[in-house]
């Protein structure tokens, strides 16, 4: 089948005439439903060993030479998920998504990483604490990668499988600071422009503005990486991650079925979404937890944007400039950068990485507002909303053009729209998107343009969460 191009993509293209469609599935139907949530815990056990023979949705070239030379000292390099990542996004990385997820402690035998950033002074939120964010988030999402590598992180800094079984269910032994944070990482996962004043001031009760501002962007983060794993198709690592030790079998071969007690066997999730389950069900259809925004309430809430005043303190201009250096744009500094001015290491690498995804080749800047503007009206995110309508402004999108992005898009290729259906899809809930969906997305473009389309969805909902949380005033 012949592919097409968005609006100028001149790596797709390039990309065309040497990638042939043939997703590493074998003979495997694809399957057009979204993945089903696992109501209890031995059916989410069942469903993380399960996806260890995941198929990866994107194919890519045999190794050149250069590349198995260059991999000779990190065999890693030439996982399914670092070759899209160099083949395609050249300079971005997952520290883009993670950037204030913390550090793991050091586990005993564990090899000194070949890379090491510098630690901002200013992130303090425990890593254990922020890892329970990121299980919950995973399991609101469905992301069963990103759940299972949590599962092991947790284990490994001393939680035991009833400490996660009421994470999962019962949140009334954790510390009420803890239960104020669980409760906005579910809603900033489930629904980014729910957030209220309220769920902020409760966290605020027992952390303080920079605390709940880096909770946030932890939380964001990790709606990017489910977006990111779901939407390429990873699959679970057979070791846990390289944290997993905690879950080795005597055999010394990792497993996530592990035994469940009597007390938690059968109780159904309090964190997933279950609004269809029953009785004794295991496993539960998925659906969108969010709904579109009328074009009402979206001129309702980008209007109320404009003049709403930030839950969270912004630093001064002068202040942000100096920490933001040579990556502060000319002019006046735009809230987002101010509120990771905070931060002065983490706040500019994450700046850094925001702008390398604009710069990045495999789409193009229309492609790139189109994409901003469906995840954030799908996450009624309106600060997003309201700087993703000004961007499409810039590249010549009129009220016409507006209103077809809104409604039946006949103004768009096959191609553009097949994209944004992917688009979202993944930012409503990322499993959501279908096999089929990415397949006929993958069909009409190529590799490269679907893994940055798949970036982009991603850095667009850390973007949606952490500016909501803060509840910021257009510009």
């Amino acid at each position: 089948m012949p592919r097409h191009r968005l609006s100028s993509c001149p790596l797709a293209l390039a990309l065309t005439a040497t990638l042939a469609i043939g997703i590493a599935r074998g003979e495997t139907p694809l399957v057009d439903a979204p993945r089903a949530t696992p109501v209890t815990r031995p059916a989410m056990k069942r469903m993380l060993e399960g996806m260890k023979t995941r198929h990866e949705r994107i194919p890519l070239p045999a190794p050149t030479d250069a590349e198995r030379a260059a991999a000779a000292d990190d065999p890693q390099a030439l996982s399914y998920e670092n070759r899209l990542r160099a083949l395609y996004l050249p300079g971005t990385e997952l520290r883009g998504y993670l950037g204030f997820g913390g550090t793991a402690p050091k586990r005993p035998g564990a090899p000194t990483p070949k890379v090491v950033i510098e630690p901002d002074p200013a992130v303090t939120l425990d890593y254990g604490f922020k890892t329970r964010l990121f299980w919950i988030a995973s399991r609101v999402n469905n992301c069963q990668y990103c759940l299972g590598h949590q599962e092991s992180k947790l284990l490994a800094v001393g939680m035991t499988d009833d400490d996660l079984a009421r994470l999962d269910s019962d949140w009334s032994d954790f510390p009420e600071s803890e239960q104020a944070a669980f409760t906005l990482a579910r809603k900033l996962t489930l629904a980014p422009g729910s957030v209220s004043d309220a769920d902020v001031a409760a966290c605020l009760a027992h952390f303080t503005p920079k605390e709940v501002l880096e909770m946030s962007l932890s939380i964001g983060g990790n709606n990017a990486i489910n977006r990111w794993k779901e939407g390429i198709g990873v699959a679970q690592a057979g070791n846990g991650g390289n944290s997993g030790w905690a879950q080795a079998s005597a055999g010394g071969v990792h497993s996530y079925l592990t035994p469940t007690s009597d007390r938690f066997d059968s109780i159904a999730s309090a964190v997933a979404i279950l609004s269809s389950a029953k009785p004794g069900d295991d496993l539960v259809a998925t659906a969108s937890p969010l709904p579109l925004p009328s074009a009402e309430a979206m001129a309702a809430g980008i209007a109320a944007a404009r003049s709403r005043k930030p839950r969270l303190p912004l630093v001064q201009e002068a202040q942000a400039r100096e920490i933001l250096g040579a990556i502060a744009p000319e002019g006046k500094i735009p809230s987002w950068m101010r509120l990771l001015a905070h931060f002065p290491l983490a706040g500019p690498r994450m700046v850094k990485a925001f702008e390398l995804t604009a710069a990045a080749p495999g789409l193009s800047q229309l492609d790139k507002a189109r994409i901003a503007w469906t995840v954030a009206r799908r996450n009624a995110a309106w600060y997003a909303c309201g700087l993703a309508e000004a961007r499409l402004r810039d590249q010549g999108a009129d009220d016409a053009a507006l209103a077809d992005l809104a409604g039946d898009q006949r103004q768009l290729s096959a191609a553009e729209r097949a994209v944004l259906v992917v688009a979202d899809r993944l930012a409503a809930s990322p499993v959501i998107c279908t096999d089929a969906d990415f397949e006929r997305a993958l069909e009409a473009t190529s590799p490269a343009t679907m893994v940055c389309v798949v970036h982009e969805v991603a850095m667009q909902s850390l973007f949606d969460r952490f500016t909501e949380a803060a509840g910021l005033e257009i510009e």
